[in-house]
């Protein structure tokens, strides 16, 4: 009565309590039309039984690792935490499971492993499986399950928390659409109704207990998880105990809570402190049963943790509109002791005890939004160095190349040397430190509360976009043709130009990110119609010509090739001329190729739209049913089988013709091998076969494609260490790389999704055609073909299915052929097939290159150089918006996913222009010298 208990920490509420967590659990698998159907006994409970439901709303990224880590701190965890997903160390901030282990509560965990990496030492007993391995879908639950019968029956236990796999690795691998999803539905249905009935039983008539079902993430449509759209972040949560009262009246839609609150409802509930940290708030229909008093005193007890959260992390709290409800509420709270304290019972207590709740309610709510925005602490001295030591590696680069091609560097370029930007990198850091010390809170609060400073930045920042831009086009320009340079550029040159710079401004805005896609098809397009008018002009003008003048720009190509030879300089690069190129490529159009000719920019238009419709990508039409939605249905497995058969046909007809006898055979037999292991697992079937129960794994034969696949990237190899080794024979360096090309190709038909064949046969189709009708016969030089590639391959990374968001990755693929979890392999394998587009046409350009004996050897030199400059000028440029925009409302869920994929694609493009670098046989000539 008259003595405050404020310093003491309340008492449990609960016994004992059991923590379900069924990944890749969406809300409409519960509240929807599969749980009534599929999960009947919860449908029940959360319709008429003792229960509260909700959903809860999970940040990006929605992967594994960082939900569990949001579950049980409370905290939003970085986006750094993908990364740290795949090998997840131990934790060290204050979570809820260290501080039961703190209290004596023993927990007994089994399931995910990841558990056991982020809470070494932490379990009494736990049985951990890896979750990686997403081709095991019943292996996996039953290695969780069979623990069940036997630990609930013990009693020396107060927590135990389950994870269950298999539902998440389904999606995975068929998408939550699948006929596997009811049957782990029902599974699931049957394990919460077991655990329920277990503790019902065993119920004291002290404390009850407490059933958890949760989802750390949701799924997409195509039944990946990682960003943000709302199958994604959208997971139920119920609290199942004969605390509560049952339910009745009509069914609402459960309330919208942050996946944060558990671990604050948690602590209360089982009589623990809040973690220091978190971020959440506590769910008041949990501990609706208790009097008022304890109500308001667990509410305050969360508000005074947000409220010392909030003073840790911003100077000016108290001006902070949820500190000054916190205060307001916590006098108002002050008030109703008084009152409680005299022994007042009337109706003004009751009022004024729910307008004390109702005002720390709003509170809460106002301090979680505060800290939430405020938890991304950013180091900008290291940002500022890092941005630096890139734009001088690049541009020192760019010195380097302008010295060999003898090209005159202009005066913006000096604001891009060492000689200034080393000083202004002083300049800058001493600045940061001095306002660190003046404030003592970190660059956050200074740039949130000084315009002037903000606006400086971003003034900066925005001038460094724009000379980057321009000066790098006008390198890129001059390098791509360094002898004429003053001739009039083509309609090809100002479209890469004005794409180049359109397509790096437009990473400024988040909608032109998360719809990136639409810019590559544009592109493309356009790039084929500007084609089809040069091809009109070198055809129908050619006729127009002045025999004598043709002659006369025929004799100054040659010249200019003798002034060329010096430099090494591709020779190509001189015939910018638009009536030379008609001259010169005269002899080579005759008859039926001229038409094939004309017709191949509509070809490659309509290939383009065919594959836009096959995989809806992006953000805002991604939900909209698509071509390849349609073939991935139980109902049209047929049409699949048939499509995926004439596509396997199609590959081996457009690549074999460049490959030697051994690798032709090699390569039907690998193509026939991809049929069946796509037949093995059940997603396409023989002409013989009527139905596909005798499902596997297909381990036999995904392995037996790998033998095929490595045979033939050998072969390939042993000629080319033979070209580079023994013999200076260009033949022989052609056929190897042709040869290694076929072995990624068949690589990337084993992994790619059977509806996505045809996006590799069109790939194979639009090479073919661009390298046959196209670039020799417009003469194109290395640089205008090493830009084609670089649009076309970006472009092919979105005709895949892929998008910006980390949702649309395809995990399965890095577990074709492993009968356990390999991390190197799986890594390997998941990027492969995630670039496999840009990788394909970047390789297709060292072996088109390399393969044309009419180029000069410096051509292969100048494709790198272009090549590396096409993708490090867009990565440079969108690493300063990043940490200009670090602050911007989708920072994480749009700006750092893209981050994320463009570092993987310089790695990728490190990796390229080191095979590039093996196969100039210029720079090798130096080397030698």
């Amino acid at each position: 009565g008259m003595v405050s208990n404020w310093t003491k920490i309340p008492l449990p509420l609960f016994k004992k309590v059991v923590i379900v967590l069924i990944d890749a659990l969406r809300d409409d698998f519960v509240f929807g039309s599969k749980g009534k159907q599929f999960m009947p006994y919860t449908t029940q409970v959360v319709e008429k039984g003792t229960s509260y439901s909700f959903i809860a709303e999970a940040k990006p990224p929605t992967v594994t690792m960082p939900r569990i880590k949001a579950l049980m701190t409370g905290s939003i965890p970085g986006f750094i935490d993908v990364i740290v997903n795949l090998n997840s160390p131990a934790l060290l901030d204050d979570n809820l499971i260290w501080q039961a282990k703190t209290a004596g509560k023993r927990i007994i965990f089994y399931g995910d492993d990841t558990w056991v990496k982020l809470f070494p030492k932490h379990f009494l007993e736990y049985d951990g499986t890896t979750s990686f391995f997403v081709s095991d879908f019943t292996e996996v639950d039953d290695n969780v399950t069979r623990h069940l019968d036997r630990v609930l029956k013990r009693e020396d236990w107060d927590l135990l928390i389950l994870h269950y796999l298999g539902l998440d690795h389904i999606g995975h691998m068929t998408g939550p659409n699948s006929p596997l999803v009811g049957p782990k539905l029902r599974e699931m249905d049957n394990i919460l109704k077991k655990i329920h009935i277990s503790l019902l039983s065993k119920e004291e008539a002290s404390l009850p207990n407490l059933l958890v079902v949760c989802g750390d993430h949701g799924m997409s449509e195509t039944g990946s998880h990682g960003g943000s759209s709302a199958g994604e972040v959208h997971t139920p949560l119920l609290f199942i105990s004969s605390a509560f009262e049952k339910r009745s009246g009509p069914l609402t839609h459960p309330e919208l809570v942050q996946q944060t609150d558990l671990a604050s409802t948690l602590a209360v509930g089982l009589g623990l402190p809040i973690s220091r940290n978190s971020v959440g708030n506590l769910i008041l229909p949990v501990v609706g049963g208790k009097t008022m008093r304890e109500q308001l005193r667990f509410l305050h007890l969360n508000g005074f943790q947000l409220s010392r959260l909030l003073q840790e992390n911003t100077p000016v709290y108290e001006k902070d509109p949820g500190y000054e409800h916190f205060k307001i509420a916590e006098k108002s709270h002050s008030n109703w002791i008084k009152l409680y304290l005299e022994g007042n019972n009337s109706e003004i207590l009751l009022n004024l005890g729910k307008k004390v709740l109702k005002q720390y309610l709003e509170a809460l709510k106002t301090l979680s939004s505060s800290l939430s925005r405020q938890v991304a602490q950013y180091d900008m001295y290291s940002m500022m160095v890092g941005t630096v030591i890139i734009m001088e590696v690049k541009n020192t680069s760019f010195c380097e190349k302008a010295k060999c091609t003898n090209i005159k560097v202009s005066a913006i370029f000096i604001l891009f040397t060492p000689a200034f930007l080393l000083p202004a990198l002083r300049l800058v850091s001493f600045y940061i430190l001095i306002t660190n010390d003046l404030n003592n809170s970190g660059i956050i609060v200074h740039c949130a509360s000084s315009n002037v400073s903000t606006f400086s930045v971003r003034f900066t920042y925005m001038n460094i976009q724009v000379f980057i831009c321009f000066h790098h086009g006008y390198i890129f320009f001059c390098l791509q043709n360094p002898v004429v340079s003053s001739s009039r550029w083509s309609e090809v040159d100002v479209l890469i130009l004005a794409g180049t710079i359109g397509h790096v401004l437009s990473l400024g805005a988040s909608s032109f990110i998360e719809e990136e896609h639409q810019t590559w098809y544009f592109l493309i397009n356009t790039l084929c119609l500007v084609l089809c008018q040069e091809l009109c002009r070198n055809n129908f003008l050619l006729k127009e010509c002045d025999p004598q003048h043709s002659t006369t720009v025929k004799q100054n190509f040659d010249s200019i090739g003798e002034t060329s030879e010096c430099e090494n300089i591709d020779i190509l690069a001189a015939g910018d001329s638009k009536l030379g190129k008609a001259t010169s490529s005269a002899e080579f159009i005759k008859g039926s190729d001229k038409w094939i000719s004309l017709a191949s920019p509509w070809i490659i238009l309509i290939c383009c739209r065919l594959l836009r419709s096959l995989n809806q990508t992006g953000v805002q039409w991604a939900h909209r049913p698509d071509f390849g939605h349609w073939l991935t249905s139980s109902d049209h497995k047929s049409e699949l089988s048939f499509l995926a058969a004439v596509s396997l046909l199609m590959i081996f007809f457009l690549v074999q013709r460049r490959c030697s006898l051994v690798s032709k055979i090699a390569m039907a037999l690998g193509l026939l091998g991809v049929y069946s292991y796509r037949a093995a697992i059940g997603n396409v079937i023989f002409p013989w076969q009527h139905d596909s129960k005798d499902i596997s794994k297909g381990i036999t034969e995904a392995r037996f494609v790998y033998v095929f696949v490595l045979g033939i990237v050998f072969t390939g190899t042993k000629d080319l260490l033979k070209s580079q080794v023994i013999s200076a024979d260009s033949s022989v360096k052609s056929t190897g790389l042709w040869e290694v090309y076929s072995g990624l190709v068949l690589l990337a038909a084993l992994l790619f999704r059977p509806h996505n064949l045809p996006v590799l046969v069109f790939c194979l189709l639009i090479q073919t055609m661009m390298k046959k009708y196209i670039w020799r016969t417009l003469k194109f030089d290395a640089a205008q073909i090493t830009v084609t590639h670089c649009w076309f391959g970006q472009a092919f990374f979105y005709f895949q299915g892929n998008s910006n968001g980390i949702a649309t990755v395809d995990v399965s693929a890095g577990f074709v052929g492993l009968e356990s979890y390999v991390e190197i392999p799986a890594i390997f394998l998941t990027a492969f097939a995630t670039y496999a587009g840009p990788l394909l046409w970047a390789f297709h350009l060292l072996c088109y290159l390399s393969s044309e004996v009419s180029r000069n050897s410096a051509a292969v030199g100048h494709g790198c150089f272009c090549y590396a400059l096409m993708r490090s000028v867009p990565v440079a440029i969108y690493i300063v918006l990043v940490t200009g925009l670090r602050y911007h409302l989708f920072i994480w869920s749009v700006f750092s996913p893209k981050l994320l994929y463009e570092g993987v694609h310089v790695f990728i493009t490190a990796t390229i222009c080191l095979l590039f670098t093996a196969m100039d046989q210029n720079h090798s000539h130096k080397v030698q010298d």
